[in-house]
């Protein structure tokens, strides 16, 4: 079982280009729809709040929940009773995660381990400190750090479809 590669980084590329209009979140779930052929108009518009770390509260990176938003379309349960289904979607979004984690270090040269996945955490490892995005003047600050230009939070959405596009595409082909 081999991946597709190409598929993999034209989801990234599509990530990174997608929040130039804004919206991590929808982002990297619109990038991962349409290089998957999964969910629909509904899961784009129900991840629309979830940018900048939900609401833009700096709480969980919106990318990465995109992505995870990505991986309940494919294996999400359907019925509450379905446990089984949740366990496994638990352990495969736990992996993502720590994937997620490893590649930002990796790919930003981060100094330390990034201890969490919380969008003020990664902004800080990025740009040096944090930015209240609810705030106009910390908006307009964190764009002037690069915020939303291919070295920033562009690359973040790139890292975190790539991510969960190689381990929806290893779940899909088994």
């Amino acid at each position: 079982m081999s991946i597709d590669y190409e598929r993999v980084r034209e989801i990234r590329r599509r990530a990174h280009e997608n929040d130039r209009y804004s919206g991590c979140s929808q982002s990297v779930l619109l990038a991962l729809q349409e290089g998957l052929g999964i969910g629909g108009l509904e899961s784009f518009k129900a991840a629309t709040a979830l940018s900048g770390g939900v609401a833009r509260r700096g709480e969980t990176c919106g990318a990465l929940i995109g992505g995870l938003m990505a991986l309940g379309l494919v294996c999400g349960r359907e019925r509450m009773e379905e446990t089984e289904k949740y366990v496994r979607a638990m352990e495969l979004a736990d992996r993502i995660c720590g994937e997620f984690q490893l590649r930002l270090e990796r790919e930003f040269s981060f100094k330390d381990p990034l201890r969490s996945t919380l969008c003020s955490e990664i902004q800080r490892k990025i740009y040096g400190r944090s930015f209240d995005l609810r705030k106009k003047a910390e908006r307009d600050a964190f764009l002037e750090a690069g915020g939303h230009g291919d070295m920033g939070c562009l690359r973040v959405c790139g890292i975190a479809a790539e991510v969960a596009a190689e381990a929806l595409l290893r779940l899909i082909e088994q």
